[in-house]
């Protein structure tokens, strides 16, 4: 029997069947469970570095805020405490005030202190320097009279936008300086502290809390703002103490529950 002879060229289109027909060679368990295997540590790596990342963002975000909290709670503690220590003193000074009835308010007239809007010859008037002292971004024309500005009332806490709405405030009254010693002293005396602009005597506020207010003391009238007792107390306190005034028992008991919101 014959052999068949194939041609070459036969023999290369066979090859080429036979390649095409075939299915590939099977890939190895090994190598396959390689692959998942680096795939996988792929997968992992990816989610632990997202993990990481976010772990890493709330903890600097935390610091942050631990910051702020720790910056905020530092201010307050500052606020306090120089109320703190503003009341130290104003404890002292009010145990060194003499206790007494009040005197009687016969003979007092506001022109025995003279008049905040008395003006001197080429002066401002005491009002007009306490508006320029205590107001914002104030503008005066050419006699010194404030033609705008801001002001702040820290009884009331109001916003004033025009000095019509402004008052100045005796934080003692004159009648209640009257009451308490100020009858007996001297013309110039009583000029000199309705007059003051070194001791907290004169303050701008509104003038809805200056008629509110009056003539009373502590006993009877304290500011709108609880905020503002302990510096209205130590304010009085220092007036007082200064000038030699006394006060009545319920005058005094007033002023020491203001100090305790120091």
């Amino acid at each position: 029997m014959g052999r068949t002879v194939i041609s070459p060229r036969r023999a290369a289109c066979l090859a080429v069947l036979v390649s095409v027909l075939l299915p590939l060679p099977a890939v190895p368990p090994a190598a396959a469970a390689q692959r998942t295997g680096t795939q996988a540590a792929q997968r992992t790596n990816a989610q632990a570095g997202q993990r990481t990342n976010a772990q890493a963002g709330q903890r600097t975000g935390a610091r942050a805020e631990q910051r702020t909290g720790v910056q905020a709670a530092a201010r307050a503690e500052r606020r306090t405490g120089a109320q703190a220590d503003s009341a130290a003193p104003a404890r002292r000074m009010l145990a060194g005030l003499k206790v007494a009835r009040a005197l009687s308010l016969r003979g007092y007239s506001r022109k025995r202190f003279q008049p905040l809007d008395g003006r001197r010859k080429g002066k401002c008037s005491i009002r007009e320097s306490v508006l320029a002292r205590d107001g914002r971004r104030v503008r005066k024309n050419a006699s010194c009279h404030p033609v705008k500005g801001t002001w702040y009332s820290p009884y009331d806490g109001k916003v004033l936008k025009s000095e019509k709405q402004v008052d100045v405030d005796h934080v003692v009254p004159l009648s209640y300086a009257w009451r308490s010693g100020a009858r007996r002293w001297s013309p110039a005396k009583r000029r000199a502290f309705a007059h003051d602009l070194r001791r907290p005597e004169l303050i701008t506020v509104s003038h809805s809390a200056n008629i509110a207010k009056g003539g009373q003391g502590p006993q009877s009238w304290r500011p709108q703002r609880r905020a503002h007792w302990c510096r209205y107390a130590t304010s009085w306190i220092t007036v007082k103490h200064h000038y030699r005034l006394f006060v009545t028992r319920d005058e005094r008991t007033a002023l020491l529950n203001m100090l305790r919101t120091c």
